[in-house]
């Protein structure tokens, strides 16, 4: 009996189409081959190409295993040689302690497990080559897309230092040299490969001591007994525990880990090293706490560089550029042939001139540093007045710190100036003393107050005017004019490295720089704002005579031409007519004087278009005023500092033509001083010294070289007795540098 479902589906089937669209049955279907298949047909091609290619490259390396020879004697050092810029040799930089092949057996336990704990804690067990390491080092590689790892086992670094370079001939001694082969990927490869035969053919502790004979631990020691006696004067078996993980930690940066001059890295590295050991079971963690507690002591041995009594300041400026562009080990043992900028005539010229000024062994010292504006290059340098005794350079700040620069600072506050379009004929208040109520400026919540250097100094001046007869008054309302930020800013650019604050008594030079900065900024504005980096560097070849660094001669613009016209031609009028007329040499010359407060450092900065001086003249034991110093009762920019840059520049110049600056446009700078004026607090008398023209007009000079205005002999200076003291604070940054000069 049909149902009524039945009999509706029948129904339904009934008026379906006959024409429909007709699918082949499950079983007719034809099966495509899937990945499966594919793999199970060609399993063989994923396994034999890679295998040959595996194979393939180990037949490879193994015959280039079989290939490699291994030299027999460790490698001698190379010394470096210095010349001037005519070709004279200056000096040699070699070892300081010449390396002695200690055996094993007298190199203390502590001081292999030391180092093995630190660079190698595996070298007992590996074939030479960790290859963990090398695969994280060549990673790294990769991604850096440079050779930036290394990943070395201690006999990886005894392959790099003794086996895997070149023994070349030294031309100048005939002696054969190593060369350190280049860092490179294949250069790795090969350096693994001699690895393994390094294991084969020699001891685990033949490979510890050749590396620990070879190995340098900085200050030109190579080995653990030049090491020892360079930093204890003693042999390499009577270290100490502590003194063996010092010696271990300096290894991977000996410039920066020695103990003699960096001796809280130096700790910090120790204490690792401790740790590492304990780590290794090389020593027990209690001990450990109580030596990392110790401080790192030192005995350095006594071997001051060989360098020549006065020529020693240049020379070690010289080595620390070297060491910052390559590193000691090269420096010291690398070969390398350096062509320095000195013109050693013009080195002599800086030594006379210093000397004849400044006889007495009591008098104070001086500084001077003399650039090409072209190159940047250091032409002449007088560091201090003997290298034996003092290895402070006075010109570059190594070994001690920078000085105060005076008003010889107020050029940066000039730049800026001209950079924001001020008129050097705009007409500024310079009252003898002045409240600046700017808050940038306040100390202690109270406005700055400042004096001139002498209370005859005062009425209206010209920007031009204020800068010739450095007026303290004028430039404290122009640094608020132009912000201390932008001081700053152009200090650094032109070329102060120093740290500087930006407050208002920037402007009167009252932080710290070297005589190399100051020369180096004034360079830029004889070079019409190109900065050339200041450099001992000609030229560095390395053994084989090829050229590795050249000194760049194009430089970088950092100051617009024209402003830098602008600063020179108002520069100029301090030597013509200001006071820096004892700077006078007889062809166009633009400079600043300097007097820090209570004459404790005294300058002169100036340029011609084809050279740059600075001179600094003061006491390197501390802030001891200048007084009653060769016939003067104080000793001011103006008087002996200019002297001596006169009497510098006038031999130094000798034989070159006589150029003029270019001529500056005055168009478009209209800036002017702020309104309302700062408070006067004093009466302006008016002016009595140099009178207020009409416009800026260019400076004259003299037609001749004139002879010094000042004082030659024991009598008193013609300027103004001593600078007056500041009334108030002085915006944050220690006393006024009032200029008296």
């Amino acid at each position: 009996m049909d149902t009524i479902d039945d009999t509706l589906a029948d129904r339904s089937a009934a008026r379906r189409p006959s024409n429909g669209r007709k699918h082949a049955s499950r079983t007719s279907r034809k099966r495509k081959p899937g990945i499966k298949g594919f793999l199970r047909k060609w399993w063989w091609a994923f396994v034999a190409v890679p295998l040959v290619g595996v194979l393939g490259v180990l037949g490879t390396l193994y015959y280039l295993y079989t290939q490699l020879e291994l030299p027999s004697t460790p490698p001698p050092l190379q010394t470096t040689y210095v010349y001037d810029r005519d070709g004279n040799l200056l000096t040699t930089l070699h070892a300081s302690v010449d390396r002695t092949i200690v055996p094993i057996d007298e190199m203390p336990v502590s001081l292999r497990n030391a180092v093995i704990a630190a660079e190698d804690k595996g070298f007992y067990e590996h074939p030479g080559i960790d290859p963990i390491g090398i695969v994280r080092a060549a990673w790294t590689d990769l991604v850096a897309r440079d050779t930036v790892q290394g990943g070395s086992t201690i006999t990886q670094q005894v392959v790099k230092n003794v086996y895997a370079g070149t023994y070349e001939t030294d031309p100048e001694t005939g002696q054969q040299v190593y060369t350190v082969p280049p860092r490179t990927f294949g250069q790795k490869i090969r350096e693994s490969l001699l690895a393994m035969k390094v294991e084969q053919e020699f001891t685990k502790d033949e490979i510890l001591a050749t590396y620990l004979n070879t190995v340098y631990f900085g200050r030109g020691a190579y080995g653990v007994q030049a090491a020892a006696q360079t930093y204890w004067s003693k042999d390499v078996g009577e270290l100490t525990l502590l003194e063996s993980a010092t010696l271990a930690g300096i290894i991977p940066s000996p410039s920066l880990f020695e103990p003699i001059e960096f001796p809280d890295d130096a700790e910090t590295r120790r204490d690792y090293v401790l740790d590492r050991m304990v780590a290794n079971g090389y020593l027990q963690a209690d001990r450990a706490a109580v030596l990392k507690g110790k401080d790192v002591r030192v005995h350095p041995l006594e071997n001051a560089d060989d360098f020549p009594r006065k020529l020693g300041y240049f020379l070690d400026y010289t080595r620390r550029s070297l060491i910052a562009e390559y590193d000691e080990p090269t420096v010291f043992g690398g070969g390398l042939q350096v062509t320095t900028t000195l013109d050693s005539e013009m080195q002599g010229f800086a030594e006379e001139a210093v000397a004849s000024r400044l006889p007495e062994p009591d008098d104070p010292e001086a500084a001077l540093v003399a650039i090409d504006p072209r190159t940047g290059g250091v032409l002449a340098m007088v560091g201090g007045r003997s290298w034996e005794r003092s290895q402070v350079n006075l010109a570059t700040g190594d070994g001690g710190t920078g000085r105060q620069a005076g008003s010889a600072f107020k050029v940066f506050t000039l730049v800026a100036a001209m950079e924001d379009h001020i008129d050097l004929d705009s007409r500024w208040s310079g009252p003898s003393s002045i409240r600046i109520p700017d808050e940038r400026c306040y100390t202690n919540g109270e406005p700055w107050e400042l004096s001139n250097a002498s209370d005859s100094e005062n009425g209206t001046f010209t920007l031009t005017q204020a800068t010739s007869h450095s007026v303290n008054t004028v430039y404290a309302q122009l640094v608020t004019t132009v912000g201390p930020d932008a001081v700053v800013d152009v200090a650094h650019r032109m070329g102060i490295g120093s740290p500087l604050d930006p407050v208002c008594s920037i402007t009167l030079g009252t932080q710290e720089v070297t005589p190399l900065e100051m020369t180096d900024a004034y360079a830029t504005l004889a070079a019409r704002g190109w900065r050339h980096r200041a450099t001992p560097l000609e030229q560095v070849a390395d053994p084989s005579g090829e050229v590795r660094l050249e000194i760049n001669e194009r430089g970088r613009q950092v100051l617009d031409e024209n402003d830098a016209d602008l600063a020179t031609y108002a520069l100029q009028t301090v030597v013509t007519s200001g006071t820096g007329t004892n700077a006078q040499i007889g062809r166009p010359v633009a400079g600043k004087t300097g007097t820090a407060q209570e004459y404790v450092d005294a300058w002169f900065c100036g340029y011609t278009p084809q050279l740059a001086a600075c001179v600094w003249v003061g006491y390197p034991e501390g802030q001891i005023p200048l007084v009653n110093v060769e016939g003067y009762s104080a000793v001011f920019g103006g008087t002996i500092p200019a002297l001596i840059w006169h009497d510098f520049m006038v031999q130094a110049m000798e034989g070159m033509p006589v150029k003029d600056f270019h001529e500056p446009s005055f168009e478009g700078y209209t800036g002017g001083p702020p309104t309302p004026a700062p408070v006067e607090t004093t009466e302006p008398t008016g002016p009595t010294g140099p009178t207020a023209p009409t416009g800026p007009t260019a400076p004259t000079g003299p037609t001749g070289p004139t002879a010094p205005t000042g004082p030659t002999g024991p009598s008193a200076p013609t300027g103004p007795t001593g600078p007056s003291a500041p009334t108030g604070p002085t915006g944050g940054s220690g006393p006024v540098a009032n200029d008296t000069s």
